[in-house]
């Protein structure tokens, strides 16, 4: 049994560092190749694969708290928009004077006729500053909200229904010009992130590089949380939150500790996420956007981790086609895929090629 547990420990890390050397070294050299090539990555799609990592991140923070945990959480959307917002303020901020107006407020305030810089931006002109609030700022809001929600012990479709509404006061508040977050354009028109220029196709690789990078630590933290006691203790409380409590334990730190965590890993991925994409604007903080996070880990297989990867790529992917081919029938795509992982592959992806696998295997000594 010992050597079992080893061997699939070999693969798991084997599998590890292919995945990891295809993202940080096949997508580089292959964008490298000349154009000629039929192996050549075009420059578009270094950041539509670095945008698919920042999902990727997003649906590990899902599963730590859904897949683990037990909490359907249908409102992260809002944290992963604020780190957005917060990385979005700093690259306004750095080309002050530069914009159409040539002021030292940013172009949707001059337009709006803003005197002022409001007190809220002051400090995002330093790139430290900036990331540390997408990082403090969501990770602050999850702690408030989940200490009232977890010691109420709202569980089940009720916690559900507040996070839903919780994003949605917020979509609302900064569609509103006078918050000062530009409204329903929201900040976009970027052009350089720590003196570098971010239309530069060397730029957008190492942004690609940087993000696939934060992806696969992010993934061994997450993978060491849950293997450890911590990780046993969240896997029982989503089983039996009763029986922990009867065992000694304090669920509220533990539930607190891990969707805290979950928030802040959001905001990094939408620091991350939108100088490759270039804007970032309310419909970040739209309810489906927070249900279609929960629809990627859903897909690829609650409590694996790998499954939440996988899920995030698909169904990303399968998104980009049909935006491209058929864009009114992208939302019906999305939910015929959910109902039909719902009912034939309740455990995802990851559960059919486990699936496959026991039974080739099984065909194998027959």
């Amino acid at each position: 049994m010992h050597g079992i547990r080893n061997l699939h420990t070999t693969r798991g890390w084997v599998g590890f560092f292919v995945v990891a050397a295809l993202l940080l070294v096949a997508v580089p050299v292959l964008n490298a190749l000349p154009e000629t090539s039929p192996l050549h990555v075009p420059d578009w799609l270094i950041p539509l694969a670095g945008k698919f990592c920042c999902y990727a991140l997003v649906a590990l923070a899902m599963d730590l708290i859904w897949g683990y945990t037990g909490i359907l959480s249908l409102g992260h959307g809002v944290y992963f928009a604020l780190g957005g917002y917060a990385m979005g303020m700093y690259l306004m901020r750095s080309m002050a004077g530069e914009g159409v107006y040539r002021s030292e407020l940013p172009d949707f305030m001059v337009f709006l006729n803003w005197k002022e810089l409001p007190w809220f931006w002051h400090g995002f002109e330093y790139f430290p500053f900036a990331l540390l609030m997408a990082l403090a700022v969501p990770g602050l809001l999850a702690f408030v909200f989940g200490w009232f929600a977890f010691r109420s012990r709202i569980k089940g479709v009720y916690f559900s229904i507040i996070t839903q509404a919780m994003t949605f006061a917020l979509m609302l508040l900064f569609f509103r010009n006078e918050t000062g977050f530009g409204g329903n354009n929201g900040l976009t028109d970027f052009k350089r992130l720590l003196g570098f220029t971010l239309s530069e196709p060397s730029v957008r690789v190492a942004l690609y590089w940087l993000t696939a990078l934060v992806l696969l630590g992010v993934y061994l933290l997450a993978r060491a949380i849950v293997r450890s006691r911590a990780g046993r203790v969240l896997t029982a409380i989503r089983d039996a939150e009763s029986r922990v409590m009867f065992c000694g334990y304090e669920p509220l730190y533990y539930k607190l500790a891990i969707w805290t965590l979950s928030a802040v890993l959001c905001g990094l991925a939408g620091a991350l996420y939108v100088p490759q994409v270039g804007i970032i604007n309310p419909s970040e903080l739209a309810p489906a956007q927070s249900i279609e996070m929960a629809v990627w880990v859903a897909v690829g297989g609650r409590g694996t981790l790998v499954g939440a990867v996988i899920g995030a790529a698909s169904v990303n992917g399968l998104k980009s086609v049909f935006t491209a081919v058929a864009p009114e029938f992208w939302l019906y795509a999305l939910g015929g895929l959910f109902v039909l992982v719902t009912l034939f592959l309740p455990e995802g992806l990851t559960g059919l090629f486990r699936r496959l696998r026991r039974t080739r295997a099984a065909e194998a000594r027959a």
